[in-house]
């Protein structure tokens, strides 16, 4: 589940009401510490969260590692690199980023300057320890499967699969593309999957209404063995109706793979 309550105390309660196993957080750019003494107690609230397994998540509105100026994408990559130094001392793992976030144009971009920018970030949350992953968007290059495979080859990110941005993109409605070609050139590379239905511009997140809406994608997910689901919906309804569907479909598979394991 994301972080959808003001404290961690009612997160962690939350999530232990209705059997959730770990946290998608997602920073907000205006309750980022400022100082030494609200990043300690920052970290202490979030380890506060343990035995649930926390990931961390930057979905920051134009704000860009490939902006043209390179004063814009110098604060970019400064305000990133904080967020991994509080990720690891958080004792995070895993933070994901967008590449042309609430942008209706590439104009403002330079492909070599994101390729680059972005190489140099894995790079220093590597020595971290920390894996940046790359999410596909609805819109602009990581909606396009070839782009996004572009990305991630030439930086050494790993992804976040946003099956909900997928089933979106008009590279998937045009039926230029399939979901599954986001993943099909790197599946070790997957490392988390956002979960819901589609997006609408000026709605946001839908969940789906049935497990036929979101079986196909929960599939590949299982297929390429990405284990870490978050349900990316901050609608408490939306979010249950979701977790129930996901459920729903993991118990049905755990009884296929027991009726395997009987047959053979």
């Amino acid at each position: 589940m994301c972080n959808i309550f003001p404290t961690a105390t009612e997160i962690r309660e939350f999530a232990y009401e209705y059997a959730f196993s770990g946290i998608d957080w997602s920073f907000e750019m205006e309750s980022i510490p400022k100082t030494p003494s609200e990043e300690s107690r920052w970290v202490l609230e979030l380890l506060s969260l343990s035995p649930l397994e926390v990931r961390y998540h930057c979905p920051f509105y134009q704000i860009d590692l490939g902006h043209n100026d390179t004063s814009e994408a110098k604060a970019a990559e400064l305000l990133f690199q904080r967020i991994i130094g509080l990720v690891s001392r958080a004792g995070g793992r895993y933070l994901s980023i967008h590449i042309g976030l609430g942008r209706n144009s590439t104009e403002a971009l330079s492909w070599d300057t994101t390729v680059d920018n972005l190489r140099r970030l894995v790079q220093y949350g590597a020595e971290r320890h920390i894996r940046i992953c790359l999410e596909n968007l609805a819109w602009g290059w990581t909606s396009k499967p070839n782009l996004f495979e572009k990305l991630i080859r030439k930086s050494g990110a790993s992804v976040t699969l946003d099956i909900g941005h997928a089933e979106a993109c008009e590279s998937v409605q045009s039926q230029q593309y399939e979901i599954q070609d986001f993943v099909t050139p790197h599946p070790e590379r997957v490392r988390n999957a956002h979960l819901y239905h589609t997006e609408i511009s000026g709605v946001g997140h839908i969940p789906p209404n049935t497990l036929t809406d979101i079986e196909d994608r929960l599939t590949l997910l299982e297929k390429i063995g990405c284990d870490w689901w978050a349900v990316e919906i901050k609608d408490v309804e939306g979010l249950l109706k979701t977790k129930e569907i996901v459920d729903e479909y993991l118990v049905e598979i755990n009884r296929r793979s027991h009726q395997l394991a009987k047959a053979s």
